[in-house]
């Protein structure tokens, strides 16, 4: 809430935009989705590295693009979830259930 006295804009904020690549292009690590499908993918910095085997392989017909949401490939999928909301893309992933184990006795 706002303290007393600020003034607070209701005026849309203007949000950085984001970075549109071809899984051809990607060289940098970070949390990446799928503008077409809104599916969600980690792109760690080992699995860039030049002259290792790949750890993405991708087959399909389509040309999709990506757009890096984070630099941070770790992220928390519910953060992921909320910055795809400020930027207007439709996330395909959903926040896990947590796991509830009950206390042995």
């Amino acid at each position: 809430m706002a303290e007393e006295g600020q003034a607070v804009s209701i005026e849309p904020q203007r949000r950085p935009s984001l970075v549109e690549v071809s899984w051809e292009d990607l060289t940098q690590p970070g949390a990446y989705v799928d503008t077409e499908t809104g599916d969600l993918y980690r792109i760690p910095k080992e699995a860039l590295l030049p002259g290792g085997s790949p750890l993405i392989q991708r087959e399909s017909k389509g040309r999709s693009r990506l757009v890096r949401i984070t630099a941070d490939p770790f992220i928390e999928t519910h953060r992921a979830r909320l910055l795809c909301a400020e930027h207007n893309i439709k996330p395909n992933f959903e926040v896990p259930e947590p796991v509830f184990r009950s206390a042995k006795r």
